[in-house]
This record gives structure tokens, sequence and C-alpha cells, in this order.
């Protein structure tokens, strides 16, 4: 008996989608423009167009007799209508709350097309019950993707932030330097190196000055950081100086007993110029600077 209820509160569900599902879809519309949380990130046509693709999505997937569960997870074009919804809210900047809000207000709409069709209030019961059993797992698939999304962003935007925060400058022929500032960890460690190699390949450069004037403190974990860095660079074939060690600096690496011998370091850019000259002659190269005097 059961199952039978059920089933017709499925049909009956179903039925409504098929035949009022541009009503369904404006008065989704409405029901989300009226939420302040959304603060006109997006437009009145671009709820349009998602309204439209995830009721007639909704509607594919009660058709094809996926348990209402998994309508959402199983069926591809409501799992990507739903996912595709949330990511677009991530990149504009609306909260994960405000977006799970939105898609869940289609339960309303939902159900006001249903009122319309029947006043029995044993159908209207079990109807609701399975419109809330099909969305609220929208409700959480939007938020989910929603996470992973902003994570996305965020991961992306570091990345962004490493690279413009470790440039590599050509000071000379064949001379490139690293002006580095703030911390030096392992992943701004990887972004230099990378960046350091790529461009020493591009301009044949025999000498790359990486300059820690702005690196607060050396420790233990930053010298090896330089240490692999400068492994790296003599891999290429090229030569590599170590500029901006400061007094305090060099007090404290030899508090820590690291063995920095094997590289060549120099209290200031401008010496540490001076030194990537020599070596660039000592190889026979062309030194004159840029504008070519």
């Amino acid at each position: 008996m059961l199952g039978s209820a059920e089933a017709a509160a499925r049909e009956r569900v179903t039925s409504v989608l098929r035949e009022e599902a541009d009503e369904i879809s404006d008065r989704w519309v409405q029901l989300q423009l009226a939420q302040p949380s959304l603060d006109g990130e997006v437009s009145e046509a671009e709820l349009g167009e998602e309204a439209d693709a995830l009721v007639g999505a909704l509607l594919t997937g009660l058709d094809l007799g996926i348990p209402v569960e998994r309508v959402v997870t199983s069926h591809e074009e409501m799992h990507r209508t739903v996912s595709e919804i949330s990511l677009r809210r991530a990149r504009r900047g609306v909260s994960p709350t405000a977006t799970s809000l939105a898609v869940l207000s289609l339960k309303e709409a939902l159900l006001e097309a249903v009122q319309r069709r029947t006043r029995d209030g044993d159908d209207l019961f079990r109807s609701a019950v399975l419109i809330n059993r099909l969305l609220d797992s929208a409700g959480a698939l939007s938020f989910e993707t929603f996470v992973e999304g902003r994570e996305e962003i965020i991961s992306r935007q570091s990345q962004q932030l490493l690279e413009v925060s470790t440039p590599v400058v050509r000071l000379w022929r064949q001379v490139l330097a690293v002006p580095l500032i703030g911390t030096l960890d392992t992943a701004r460690t990887q972004v230099v190196m990378e960046n350091v190699l790529q461009a020493i390949q591009e301009h044949e450069a025999l000498v790359a000055i990486i300059d820690i004037t702005g690196v607060p403190t050396v420790d233990t974990a930053v010298a090896q950081h330089l240490m692999h860095t400068v492994n790296a660079v003599r891999l290429m074939g090229a030569d590599c100086v170590i500029s901006g060690i400061r007094p305090p600096i060099a007090q404290t690496i030899a508090q820590l007993g690291i063995d920095l011998s094997t590289i060549l370091t120099r209290a200031t850019l401008a010496d540490a110029l001076r030194e990537a000259v020599k070596l660039t002659e000592a190889a026979g190269s062309d030194h004159a600077p840029l504008d070519g005097r």
C-alpha cells in the first residue's frame, strides 16, 4: 500500500513538472529574486536559464524511473545542472548557504504547483515528502560542489599570487635575479625553482642571483630550500649567487651550524651583480647591458 502511495505521489509530481514547467520555472525565479542573499550577483535572465535547465533535468530524471533519492546523484543531466549552478555562483562570490537555499526554494515553487492540482491532505503530504527527498539531495550537492569550487578558486589564486610574488628579473645579458620578499616555504621554493629554471632556459643565462634581502629570517628549512634551488640551477649549467646576507642572518646561520660554504654569497644585490659579471666574463660571454651600450 505504501509503495502504491509513493508511486502515485511520484506520478503526481512528474505530471505537474511536465504540464507546468514554465510556471514552476518562473515562480522559482521570483522566489530567488526575493532572497536578499543573492544581492544582484545573478541576473534575472540567468536565473531563468538555470530554472529551465534544472526543471527539465528534474523531469527527465523522474521519467527515467530512477529512485527518488538517487535522481540528483545518478542522473547525469541533473547532477551536471546542479553542479554548474553552484560553480557559477561560487565564481561570483555568492555564499554557499545562499546557493543551497536558492536550490531548495524550488521546493516551494513545485509544491505550490502540486497544491493547485489537489486539495487532498494525504496526497499533498506524500507529494511534499517526495519533493523534500528529491531536492534535499540537490541542496546537499550544490553545497558540496560550491565548497569544492571555492577551494579550487582559492588554490588557483594562491598559485597566481605565488608566481607574482617570485618574479625573475633580467639584470644583464645572461644574468637573472630573483628578489624574494616574505617567508620562503616549500610551495614557494618550488615556484621559485620552476620560474628560475624556465628563465635560464629562455634567456640562456649563465648566472642566477637569489636576493633574500626581503626574507625576514633564515632557518634550517629555508637554508635547505635555497640549497635545493642552487643545485637545480647548477644542473642547468648556470652559477648561482645568493645576496642579501645581512649581519643578523649571517649570525643566525652560524649559530644554527648551517653550511652554505658551497654557495657563493654576497651582502648586497650590487655585490652579487658585480660577481655575476665576473662569472660571465670568465665564461667568455657577451656581458653588455640590456640597452646595448
